[in-house]
């Protein structure tokens, strides 16, 4: 089935009061197809994908151990998503955040793991693999003030998807690097994007076959007031990488808000079908 029911897909959304990016990427067959997916959008958590390519990068290199312990600071500690600013321990390994930056997209994990490479380093990285429109700009905050970039990350469907082609393709960095990524990516508990009418096994063995019917799902979302994304990788009888980003203005109520996620899980069936995976 061709990528085009992707997009046409996407484009049923064109009434609606929002923005929906899509990128889809056969990683295999090497077709490319999206809507607006070259118009630079605030990403929210989606972005933290970049931050753990440049862990991984590390960890491939030598420039950072697994167990290399990380000091949790005050500074790091945050609300929003995730454990950390809840529990009582204050040291962790540099794996440890990263499993819990990709399981549960934990802010104060980001943080600390932030701290520990640098914002300028995963600009480096996104300029070294071609995506110069994916960018960090701040640590994650509570407050954000006048003085502090007005949005965490910002960034194109076609980069965040092109990001995790590269991955499946064992070319982000290296073979293992990429592999590593795509492993703590395949541990998000968020499937209620994307992956929420499609039938996939979040348990089976990743990235082997699926089971007859199912798809492997390996997923990373974004929630921010007026934004939603979900950027990952399906498998199945073909795989995909993929990235649906939707932008709104908040003063249009929860009513384009329910509008903008149940756009994206359409995407997200069409997705399946063209992955060859059954619908719920």
């Amino acid at each position: 089935m061709s990528l085009a029911r992707v997009v046409a897909t996407a484009r049923r959304s064109a009434a609606l009061p929002l923005v929906l990016a899509v990128a889809a990427v056969d990683v295999d067959g090497g077709q490319t197809v999206g809507l607006d997916e070259r118009v630079v959008l605030p990403v929210a958590s989606a972005s933290k994908v970049l931050l753990l390519a440049e862990v991984s990068r590390r960890l491939d290199s030598g420039e950072l151990r697994p167990d290399e312990p990380v000091a949790i600071h005050e500074a790091d500690a945050v609300g929003g998503t995730g454990l950390l600013a809840r529990l009582s321990r204050r040291d962790w390994t540099v794996e440890d955040l990263a499993w819990l930056t990709a399981s549960v997209s934990d802010n104060t994990a980001t943080n600390a793991l932030l701290r520990t490479v640098g914002l300028e380093s995963t600009a480096r990285l996104a300029d070294a693999v071609g995506l110069g429109d994916l960018a960090l700009h701040d640590v994650v905050r509570d407050v954000r003030g006048p003085d502090a970039p007005p949005v965490f990350a910002t960034g194109t469907a076609w980069d965040l998807a092109h990001l995790l082609a590269g991955a499946v393709r064992g070319e982000m960095v290296s073979p293992q690097a990429s592999a590593r990524l795509l492993g703590w990516m395949r541990a998000n508990t968020d499937h209620g994007l994307v992956p929420a009418l499609i039938a996939h096994d979040p348990y089976a063995p990743f990235p082997g076959p699926p089971p007859a019917g199912d798809l492997l799902v390996a997923n990373k979302t974004g929630t921010d007031p007026g934004v939603r994304a979900d950027t990952g990788v399906i498998v199945g009888t073909r795989r995909l990488a993929y990235a649906v980003v939707a932008h709104w203005d908040t003063a249009l109520g929860s009513s384009t808000e329910r509008a903008a996620v149940h756009a994206i899980r359409d995407v997200g069936r069409s997705l399946a079908a063209c992955a060859g995976g059954d619908v719920r």
